[in-house]
């Protein structure tokens, strides 16, 4: 009997020794990839190139040596321009956007003065504004802004017979509305719309007729989007 139980442990401890090599030749199973944990790339810098109307709204009043001129006024010519503007997200929906461009327009009278030819100007207006941007739209992306503009007055001309055509710098606020259409994560088509709300004064002849001019320019632009 014994040789009996000592033949069955032999096998047995052959067997486990057996079953330990052949496991100890199998390979081993491939550690599983470590999930990857790197967030996606965001760029807060969005650049915009656009082909611009700038429409005045004008307005005036004027008095010369001291007396209001009653029923005189201003037309002011439009103009189209090239335009940059850069724009910083803050956050996925808040951006600060400056705009950047000059703008040419010629000034005549209207009203009692109709058909008087009073000058040119140059105008050099940055405008900063803070916009939201909507979400859940898609590849829409509309957003909305106010701000402030700073507009310089430089190059003045006099025409029909004036001298001394001056106007003076000035600080407006400003409205916005538009959109960006993404046509991929980089590229995409703008429309945008501001309403500056804009005078300055204007002195002619060493200040013999003064007063203040409302330009209150609506502008109106589309063109390319880049987001980095």
């Amino acid at each position: 009997m014994s040789r009996k139980l000592i033949a069955i442990a032999t096998a047995a401890a052959l067997g486990l020794g057996t079953q330990a090599a052949l496991s100890a030749d199998l390979p081993s199973p491939a550690a599983p990839p470590a999930p990857d944990l790197t967030l996606p790339t965001w760029s807060p810098w969005l650049v915009r190139v656009r082909a611009l109307g700038v429409l005045p709204d004008p307005g005036a009043r004027l008095s010369a040596a001291g007396r209001p001129l009653t029923g005189a006024g201003v037309a002011i010519t439009d103009s189209a321009i090239p335009e940059l503007d850069i724009s910083y997200f803050l956050t996925k929906n808040i951006a600060a956007e400056l705009i950047l461009g000059v703008t040419r327009h010629g000034i005549q009278g209207s009203g009692t003065l109709a058909g008087t030819r009073i000058g040119t100007t140059w105008i050099l207006p940055p405008t900063l504004t803070l916009q939201y941007h909507f979400d859940g739209f898609g590849r829409f992306k509309p957003y909305v802004g106010a701000g402030v503009n700073y507009s310089v007055f430089f190059g003045e001309k006099e025409r029909g017979g004036f001298n001394g055509f001056r106007l003076s710098s000035s600080v407006a606020p400003a409205l916005q509305a538009g959109f960006d259409y993404m046509l991929d994560d980089h590229w995409g088509l703008n429309v945008d719309v501001k309403k500056l709300f804009l005078d300055t004064k204007v002195k002619l002849n060493a200040g013999v007729i003064r007063g203040r001019v409302d330009i209150d320019p609506w502008i109106a632009g589309a063109g390319i989007t880049y987001k980095f």
